[in-house]
């Protein structure tokens, strides 16, 4: 709205000479934009905040949450971030990456999977989310359909109301194991589709694809979506692998290397998330371009010590003994974890394969105490944003000192009816070994459990 007002009175000059003021009122009375409050989050973060809370009370918590390795950067690693901030290479360098890192990456994939990648594909990150935020924005319109795992990692799912895209969740199932099954994925599939998101191996539920299981998964993209649909493969676990398997790109599968952005980073490969340094690596040249643009736009570049740091993990022959020496690690504490559940008669945990994670279903527990009956008894809108296992959750961290993610936080869509946690095996097994200890306590503590949610303590994460 504008609105004019005369000068003041007694000015000589005619009307029409009159200097005029102009005063611009807004047009919404709302701070923010209506799409601000259609993104979502990683509730994992929230997370962290409960339980400083609990901390602050003198309260050591048992950290079963965090999704990052708990190994230490491996030293030639460390040593090489030294030399390159020594050297001075702390300025701006190309938004796309250092060459090295891009020749390392496309490397790298090639000899692993046998791929022709060329660097300039190639484009360099901090950390792998802003691939993530960047394919809706490249490739998604209003209206498109995003297909993506449910449960799976929850930015897959928070971009899509905010491109007013259509969420497709791949509802998995535990009877399966978790895995995305032909009878699940078909149905989902249309000529709508602009992007789909996989990740193997999984976070949350550690599942991993065979070759033979991608095969099928590609066969059905290629006949059932347009040749611009993108699959968004999320390697980040890559390296993390159980029992003999082995980790398989469906960008290797005949016909899918055209149509796969293939992303990944050091985060959890060589236990380096502070590091935020990530890639993806774009079916074509002219796709790439267009991602960098979007990083000129957001971030310019990352650090170019970091990316040196990188260049060594992936190049160093002493990363290979250092990783393995971690998986070792985590595959001890994936059994130590799974069986103590299992142990436990309110609990049932598949085995995963892979990442560091176990994710029981915790149903048992929540009808010990009557988690059902106190989330149907709560306020609707209070109802509306919890759920029994966020209950139980919750009253784990507030009551019995461990902290763990609950499903609504691994992809909303689809989670109605599944009781599950996320546990992070990334602690000392003595810890895990407590934490377990400390679950099968609270699952028979109907009586703690009544008192923690009439206590008046927030009944949801946000």
């Amino acid at each position: 709205m504008i609105q004019v007002l005369p000068s003041a009175p007694g000015l000589s000059a005619e009307p029409a000479q009159q200097k005029l003021k102009i005063e611009i009122f807004p047009r919404r009375a709302a701070l923010f934009t209506d799409r601000v409050a259609r993104i979502g989050t990683e509730e994992a973060f929230n997370l962290g905040a409960r339980v400083a809370e609990v901390e602050a009370l003198g309260e050591r918590v048992i950290r079963c949450n965090l999704g990052q390795p708990d190994d230490p950067l491996p030293r030639h690693i460390a040593d090489a971030l030294k030399r390159a901030v020594d050297a001075g290479l702390t300025t701006y360098c190309a938004p796309e990456g250092i060459p090295e890192l891009r020749r390392a990456v496309a490397r790298s994939l090639g000899e692993r999977h046998g791929l022709d990648v060329d660097p300039e594909r190639v484009v360099v990150y901090p950390g792998h989310r802003p691939a993530i935020g960047f394919a809706h924005q490249a490739y998604v319109e209003a209206g498109d359909e995003v297909v993506y795992p449910s449960p799976g990692y929850p930015l897959y799912e928070s971009f899509i109301p905010y491109f007013r895209a259509t969420p497709v969740p791949a509802v998995l199932r535990e009877e399966d194991g978790f895995a995305l099954t032909r009878a699940i994925f078909e149905p989902l599939l249309s000529a709508r589709t602009s992007l789909i998101f996989l990740n193997f191996p999984s976070n949350p539920t550690g599942s991993v694809a065979t070759r033979a299981q991608l095969r099928e998964l590609a066969e059905l993209i290629l006949e059932r979506s347009g040749p611009n649909a993108r699959v968004f493969s999320d390697e980040s676990y890559e390296a993390i692998n159980f029992d003999g398997h082995e980790h398989v790109s469906i960008a290797s599968i005949p016909g899918m290397e055209s149509r796969t952005i293939i992303s990944s980073g050091c985060s959890k490969t060589y236990s380096w998330t502070g590091g935020r340094v990530g890639w993806a690596v774009y079916p074509t040249v002219a796709e790439a371009r267009v991602a960098r643009r979007l990083a000129i736009n957001h971030f310019a570049s990352i650090p170019p010590y970091n990316q040196w740091a990188a260049v060594e993990a992936l190049t160093s022959p002493l990363s290979a003994p250092a990783i393995r020496e971690m998986v070792k690690g985590f595959q001890r504490r994936r059994d130590l974890v799974v069986s103590g559940l299992n142990a436990i008669r309110e609990f049932r945990c598949h085995t995963p394969t892979g990442a560091f994670y176990a994710f029981p279903n915790v149903s048992g527990a929540l009808e010990r105490i009557d988690a059902f009956g106190a989330h149907a008894g709560l306020p609707e809108e209070v109802r509306g944003r919890t759920s029994p296992a966020t209950l139980f959750q919750l009253f784990l961290l507030h009551e019995y000192r461990v902290a763990t993610v609950d499903r609504r936080s691994f992809s909303l869509r689809g989670s109605e009816g599944q009781h599950f946690l996320r546990l992070s095996t990334a602690a000392p097994a003595a810890d895990l070994e407590e934490a377990v200890r400390r679950m099968g306590a609270a699952a028979a503590d109907a009586a703690g459990f009544r008192r923690f949610v009439a206590s008046g303590a927030r009944l949801t994460l946000s």
